[in-house]
Formats: structure tokens, sequence, C-alpha cells
């Protein structure tokens, strides 16, 4: 696959997002995930907090509390829906949703674990080169298998397992543009 002559990144720091009660926050992401809550910040002036978690990988995901932070609005902030609901659209500039890496054999597990900890969640997606783009069984053209769920704010989350290496090959569709 191709490298990055420009920069050298070695991964995601952190991801950054805004929930309206850390507490709830911190009960699902370390009480129901079990990521552990690395950094606690108050910060200053009462304008709110912000909590990492290790979210593997050396990896984190944060969030902001803010105080008088404006009301989420699903189908703009985020997407309104789960995977197989209805539209994932959310608007330009939004975060759409956040995909946590996991181990391939692990996934039809953990999808179980999340159904056992009380979490709404999808059974396996399957996605692969169809026409759907997904199918109840892996095939050679499989390329992630996921299970889609929300957290107690609506941010979409998703674990997803890579079942191949990508290459080249899975590069094809030309980027869309609006000047077009």
């Amino acid at each position: 696959m191709n490298t990055n002559e420009k920069f050298k990144f070695r991964g995601i720091n952190h991801l950054a997002l805004v929930c309206k009660d850390m507490k709830r926050t911190v009960d699902f992401y370390s009480g129901v995930l079990g990521m552990p809550l690395t950094k606690t910040i108050e910060l200053p002036n009462n304008l709110g907090q912000h909590f990492f978690f290790d979210c593997g990988g050396g990896d984190q995901i944060a969030f902001f509390w803010f105080p008088d932070a404006p009301e989420s609005q699903p189908g703009v902030t985020h997407s309104a829906n789960t995977v197989g609901e209805g539209p994932l659209t959310s608007a330009h500039a939004s975060m759409n949703h956040v995909a946590f890496d996991v181990a391939p054999d692990m996934i039809d597990e953990y999808q179980k674990r999340l159904e056992v900890a009380g979490v709404k969640c999808t059974a396996v997606y399957n996605h692969d080169d169809s026409d759907a783009q997904a199918s109840l069984e892996i095939n050679e053209t499989t390329f992630v298998r996921s299970v889609y769920f929300k957290d107690p704010d609506g941010i979409l989350l998703e674990l997803a397992a890579w079942t191949r290496e990508l290459t080249e090959k899975d590069v094809n569709v030309e980027p869309m543009s609006v000047n077009a």
C-alpha cells in the first residue's frame, strides 16, 4: 500500500468529542466498553471538563463536557440512525461515527457482549465488494466485519475487524467534487 512521504504519522493521538453528561460517558466508555480513563482535566474558568480514555494501540478517545453546549441535532451533528435503520447522513464537518479496531476472531463474541451489557447493536455486517456492499457470509471480497451501536449521547460507534490486507486494487473510485 502507499506510504506517506510528507508526514510520519503514528496513528490517532486522540479524537475529541462532546458529551452531555461526563459521568454517564465515563460509566459507558469505562464501565461498559472497559476503556481505562487515562487523564481528567477541569477546564479553567468553569468552562467544563476534558477526559481521555485508552481505546487501544496507544490511541485515545476524549470527551469535552461544556455546561452551556447546545443540544445535539441527530442527522446534523451526528448520524441519526444506526446501520440498517435508515440514512447515515450527517452535516459537513460533523463526526459521522467512530470505528474501534478489534481482532477478527473476537468480533462475534464482542457483539454478544454488547447485547449482554444491554447495548442495542446490530448483527455482524460482512462488508464486501458486492453491489449490496455487505453479505451474510464472509466471502473472498469481504474486507471488514462490523458491529454498530450508539453511546449514551447518540454517537454512532463501530467495532471493526479487518479481514484482509487492503491493496491498490481497493482504491478504484474517483472522488466526487461539487465543482465538477
